[in-house]
Order: C-alpha cells, then structure tokens, then sequence
C-alpha cells in the first residue's frame, strides 16, 4: 500500500474507538470472530474487537479490512513483546483479557508502563521501525476486557499516565534486585536481560538459573473504584477514564459528547468530571473525564 496515502490519513484515537464501541457494542466476541475465521480464543477475538473498535473495520470483507488496518495501525505485534498494536501517528496499546471480576493483569516481564519508548529493549526491531522509526515515545493506552464463557461481560480503557507509575519507580525496584542477585559470590553470570543468569551452579557446572521478574497489576475497575463501580446486573459495562490534560488534545470529542445532548441521548451512555489519583503522588488529585456505556 502506499505509504503517503498511510500518512495522510487522519490518525485515530481512543474517542473513534468509544464512538465505534458504543455502535457496535459486540459482546459474543468469540463468536462473532470465530464465525469469521479471525479467531478462536478468548484473547484473539478481544484484540481483533479491539483493532475494529480503532479502525472502524467491522463488516468489511477480510482484505478491505486489512487495507484499513494498515492505515490505522502502524504496527500489530504478537504476545512476546509489548506493545499490541500502535496506531499510526497515535498511542501504543496493549489488549488484556481476564476471566473473573476482580483478576488482576499478568504482565509477566514487562512491567506496567505510562509509555512506550523506541529505545526500550523489550519492544521487537519491528516496532522500533515502526512509522519510519521516527517516533521516541508513545503513550500506552491499556485495553481490559472481562470474557466469561466466550462473552465479553466488561471493557475498560485506561491511559498508562492516569493508571500507573512512572517508569523510574519500577526501573528502581528492578535494578536494586538485578544487583543484589549479581553481588552473590562464587558463581558464574551471563548478559542477560533478564534480572539474572546464573551459570555453574552446580559443582559439575552443568545447570544454569534464570532470574525473571513476573510483574502483574491490578485491574483498572479495582484502581478506580473510587470513581466508578459496575453494575453487575448489567450485561455489559464499558469504562474509560481520560485526564483533562490529554482530552484537550483532541479535535474529535464531538463525536461523543453528542451522545448526551438531548434529543440525540445514547441510552446507558454517560461523560461525568470526576478527579482520580495521580500514579506518582496519590496526594495529588488530577481532573479527568469518566466515560461509561452500559447494556442491560
């Protein structure tokens, strides 16, 4: 495809995606995409409802949709590496799916981030070339989804800026332990990535260990409680929370703010002010828009 048609195509946002979510409200997920030969698991078919939530590629025969996913998207990456997918001159964002309630994230190595950055080792050589390989940083925007028997009961967004710390407070926790488990004497460490690589631990030399941090968080429903609870006799609850700074950025609002304007309402659909923590210094109280759609 050519990319200057990619790059004069008007980025998308999260407020396209809530536009879209609340027209296509998909809650057999698994189904609907099983059905279309995208995907079986539970997970797959969150992140493919994601990608059309984004892209607005609901209906379109697969090689339409995947021309528009190619507009929208400049990079869809796999499980291994964050992020999931980054939108072309936009955020990077990662697509979690849990089974109950209250489970919180599994994160595995990677730890939760407010932003993804080029230079972060962890990103594969795709994404950092990526748009060129002209972008430094993108903020992360993270992507909940609760699925019980192969529906979606629950969705959530969250900017990485409103929802976790920054980078420096995980970094220290990771490299003071990195250099406590590299002080221990006797034995024999490899360049890892990881917070270790032990070789020689035996008297043979033959076993080696390996140090991984496995990083979880908890949900955004349970971060947020204080501003908003699900109602669980619902048979779908969206949330979204987006800081007052980052919803000035953006020149689309109107296309939601209009679902609350009489005469045109969404039932279930709903933008209040609200204040939420600040990750970094929770004494501290940010002005945020609190966006919610819900079904019985």
């Amino acid at each position: 495809m050519n990319q200057d048609k990619n790059q004069k195509t008007k980025p998308k946002n999260i407020i396209d995606a809530i536009y879209n979510l609340v027209n296509n409200p998909i809650t057999d997920v698994v189904s609907y995409y099983s059905n279309k030969n995208r995907a079986n698991a539970a997970g797959d078919a969150l992140e493919e409802y994601v990608k059309d939530l984004f892209a607005n590629t609901f209906q379109m025969p697969e090689d339409k949709r995947l021309e528009e996913l190619n507009k929208v998207f400049s990079y869809l990456g796999n499980n291994n590496n964050p992020p999931d997918a980054m939108l072309r001159g936009g955020e990077a964002v990662e697509t979690k799916k849990i089974e109950s309630n209250g489970s919180p994230l599994a994160l595995n190595s990677s730890y939760p981030k407010q932003k993804i950055k080029s230079d972060n080792p962890m990103i594969s050589k795709a994404c950092r070339s990526a748009e060129g390989g002209k972008w430094t940083e993108k903020d992360m925007i993270y992507v909940v989804g609760v699925v019980k028997k192969k529906k979606l009961m629950h969705l959530t967004m969250v900017y990485g800026l409103d929802y976790c710390a920054s980078e420096e407070c995980y970094r220290r926790i990771k490299e003071s332990i990195k250099s406590g488990v590299e002080s221990i004497h006797g034995v024999e460490f490899a360049e890892s990535k990881e917070l270790g690589h032990i070789n020689k631990v035996d008297p043979l030399g033959i076993t080696y260990m390996r140090v991984r941090g496995m990083w979880g968080i908890e949900n955004p429903w349970k971060v947020f409680d204080y501003v908003y609870q699900r109602d669980l006799e619902k048979s779908f609850n969206f949330m979204c929370i987006i800081n007052e700074s980052k919803w000035k950025t953006f020149d689309n609002t109107e296309l939601i703010t209009k679902f609350t304007e009489p005469g045109s309402e969404k039932v279930g659909f709903h933008i209040q002010d609200v204040k939420i923590k600040d990750p970094d210094n929770p004494a501290n109280l940010n002005k945020a828009k609190l966006i919610t759609f819900s079904r019985d």
